[in-house]
């Protein structure tokens, strides 16, 4: 399967799977009458979202460049990110405000939780297979949104199994309490997922500099090199999967320019060898 057709394929997956799973949790929600499946419901409608959102983002993304967007279409992922990691923020705030409503409230649970149980679990388990999925997809290409859309599944595994714990330790013990207790702490985890992902998301869409690991790599290349005399000027942006690269070469002023661009092919490749996509822009300049 070709690599964007791969993209499309798992974000389509990542729909199908949240569409099934917020219906089981409404159903199981209405006839148990647990109030945590409602809320998860409401979680999993987040994760369905943000689905939508990836699959808009990768096949937009996966657009030539045109006179309108000369640079490409790679900004729709980051922007796809950045809203799921917003989306990822609400949903944890949501589960603490619920959790605090039914501490302050003396929450109950009024009904049979095997039910809950059941679909909990079964959440639990598709939500894995399929962000495991999507997080290899998302490695494979560097895709900044089918990773954002993994990490929100992966949160919806973390909450679905605090209410699975909750519901099960509820069945054993009858302490209704622990249900709200466990839906906070899960809830923090998703909050620092959230906050994690809308900060790369919003340097990426303010043009900030690559990782300094990355740069450090492109400067090893260049020191290895023993023609080129020196360089300045490197700058880099990550635009969706793609990462953009400016530098210059400094050359002795007496080498031809058919040599200087030989030196700048051969850099440009190592450097795409390195770090993957990457477009580069080289410019040359006498010593």
């Amino acid at each position: 399967m070709k690599l964007e057709a791969e993209k499309k394929f798992a974000a389509g997956l990542s729909i199908t799977s949240n569409t099934l799973i917020i219906i089981t949790k409404i159903i199981a929600g209405m006839v148990s009458g647990s109030i945590s499946i409602i809320s998860e419901a409401i979680h999993s409608l987040s994760d369905f979202l943000a689905s939508v959102l990836t699959f808009f983002a990768v096949t937009r993304s996966a657009e030539p460049a045109d006179k309108e967007h000369p640079f490409g279409h790679g900004k729709y992922e980051d922007m796809s990110g950045f809203i799921e990691g917003g989306l990822i923020i609400f949903a944890g705030l949501y589960i603490i405000y619920e959790a605090f409503s039914k501490l302050v409230s003396g929450y109950t649970m009024e009904a049979e939780s095997m039910l809950g149980i059941y679909v909990m679990a079964f959440a639990v388990i598709a939500n894995f297979l399929v962000s495991r999925y999507l997080f290899y997809v998302a490695k494979k290409s560097d895709s900044v949104s089918l990773r954002a859309d993994a990490e929100h599944l992966q949160t919806d595994i973390f909450s679905s199994l605090g209410v699975l714990i909750g519901l099960i330790l509820i069945k054993i013990t009858g302490l209704a309490i622990l249900d709200p207790i466990i839906a906070i702490v899960v809830a923090l985890i998703i909050l620092k997922t959230g906050f994690s992902i809308s900060k790369e998301t919003m340097n990426n869409l303010l043009d900030g500099s690559l990782p300094a690991g990355d740069i450090e790599e492109i400067e090893n290349i260049l020191r290895r090199n023993t023609v080129i005399k020196g360089y300045k000027n490197i700058k880099g942006r990550k635009s969706g999967q793609y990462k953009e690269i400016e530098l210059t070469l400094l050359f002795n002023p007496d080498m031809k320019i058919l040599c200087c661009h030989n030196v700048c092919d051969q850099i440009e490749n190592d450097i795409k060898n390195k770090l993957g996509n990457v477009s580069i822009n080289i410019h040359s300049e006498p010593m």
